[in-house]
């Protein structure tokens, strides 16, 4: 069921093409959406190689001659329009992450129906190196493209290549293209597991399994191209021999279109099995360059051996004006919008996790049993009971830990910690929560004298906490 709720996902944005387009203010009621979506995701996957996407004006130039044949009566503008507005839909620009997002159920093992998300992609938008950016398209957009989702890309190509060799050997050549196209997107998602393994690497070398994951799959590409090689050879000589002996010049134009797909399925090949063959020496000159390159040069501050250490060997008003300067440009003139600095800089340094590149199944969480209290609603009770009230004398931590041995084995602990909460009680948050009064603990300097307990015998008393006093205008 879950496999099926996803593959109705990616193609759900596809549908919402044709669902929104009489909401446009121009008229393209004319035009198939969906059909434009799959042709762009189509070309978007045969122009995007291993180092390189696609170029975006050059896909919408690409789409013209197809969205023109929807409504060759409207101006060249709105077809570019059309095709431009297609293209940013599967990009989906103007989300956050650029990306879809689908709540799908599914039932587990006791029965109960649970609520799932499936997040993903159909063109991604990826910057060059040379400052431009460029389309390619996800897995699920070529699963889309193929119609099999969360297929195995191995056993995917082996089902493609002997359809495809079967078809040949028939003579149905507009079938056996179809097959050879199909076969050719398995081998661009083949060689984007490969670029993206590559790609966090060069991030951060400890990120991905070189131990065992990435040398079998190298292992396993290198076994995959030389099978396909050799297979694709003899499906290219059987279509040679098909066009050279094909009489009818529609057959003679599909035995040529076909051995062209065949060709550049074979130079793809070559592509991959030269990245495969680069790997190994990316990874060690990756490792070289992230271990060796050496710690930040600029020094940090320390705060306690240059600040605090002299700022206690001087008098009050002496040390007033260095402290107050560090904190105003330490601090700024405003509250932070993140928790410290040091949070900021780990989420900006954080790669982000690469995704399984044949399809990632949605992880089902692990929740952990919850602990069991150690002092219950019985034992809060009893040590209310030993504190003062509001009104009353205070009383100390001694006389306090004296009184809940007597009611029970596990409450001194409980005083304790309820003594030393009391020590920074905050009376800002009991005020906020509406409680009428405060524990406070106050060190007079008496020495505890405890069996079980050292440290000072603190005054505990309970002090009532007035409302907010809201100020305004007189009369």
């Amino acid at each position: 069921m879950a496999r099926r709720l996803k593959a109705l996902a990616c193609t759900a944005p596809l549908h919402d093409l044709d669902a929104r387009k009489g909401r446009l203010d121009w008229d393209a009621a004319g035009y198939q959406m969906a059909e434009i979506g799959l042709q762009a995701i189509d070309q978007v996957t045969l122009a995007m190689d291993f180092d390189h996407g696609a170029d975006h004006a050059e896909i919408v130039r690409r789409l013209l001659p197809f969205v023109a044949a929807q409504a060759p009566q409207a101006p060249r503008a709105e077809h570019a329009r059309v095709a431009q507005w297609v293209i940013d839909n599967l990009v989906n620009v103007g989300s956050i992450d650029r990306g879809f997002a689908v709540e799908y159920g599914s039932t587990d093992a006791q029965g109960r129906y649970q609520r799932r998300r499936f997040d993903f992609k159909l063109l991604v938008e990826v910057a060059a190196p040379d400052g431009g950016v460029y389309l390619r398209a996800s897995d699920e957009a070529i699963n889309v493209l193929v119609g099999a989702l969360d297929t195995d890309v191995e056993s995917a190509q082996e089902a493609a290549e002997t359809k495809l060799e079967t078809l040949i050997v028939r003579g149905r050549l507009g079938d056996a293209r179809l097959a050879a196209e199909q076969a050719r997107y398995r081998t661009v998602q083949y060689a984007e597991s490969l670029r993206r393994k590559l790609e966090a690497t060069r991030r951060d070398v400890r990120s991905v399994d070189w131990l065992d994951a990435v040398p079998q799959l190298l292992d396993e590409a290198l076994t995959h191209i030389e099978a396909r090689y050799r297979a694709e050879t003899v499906i290219k000589a059987n279509i040679a021999d098909a066009r050279d002996e094909a009489v009818e010049p529609e057959r003679r134009r599909q035995a040529a279109e076909l051995v062209e797909v065949v060709d550049d399925c074979i130079q793809r090949h070559t592509q991959l099995q030269a990245r495969l063959q680069e790997a190994g020496s990316a990874f060690r000159a990756e490792q070289d360059r992230q271990q060796f390159s050496g710690k930040p040069r600029r020094a940090s501050v320390d705060v306690f051996g240059q600040l605090l250490r002299p700022a206690l060997g001087l008098r009050v008003g002496t040390a007033n004006d260095p402290v107050t300067a560090w904190f105003t440009a330490g601090t700024g003139v405003a509250n932070p919008s993140v928790p410290s600095l040091g949070g900021l800089v780990e989420t900006l340094l954080t790669p982000p996790t690469d995704r399984d590149p044949f399809g990632s199944e949605v992880p089902e969480p692990e929740l952990a049993p919850q602990p069991r209290e150690r002092f219950g609603e019985q034992a809060w009770r009893l040590v209310d009971d030993v504190f003062p009230a509001s009104g009353q004398q205070p009383v100390r931590l001694s006389e306090a830990l004296t009184r809940a041995r007597a009611a029970g084995p596990d409450l001194p602990q409980l005083v304790a910690l309820r003594a030393l909460h009391a020590v920074g009680t905050a009376i800002g948050t009991a005020r906020t929560q509406g409680d009428p009064s405060v524990l406070i603990a106050v060190d007079d300097g008496t020495v505890l004298d405890d069996p079980e307990y050292g440290g000072a015998d603190l005054l505990l008393a309970a002090a009532g906490v007035e409302g907010e006093r809201r100020v305004g205008p007189r009369g």
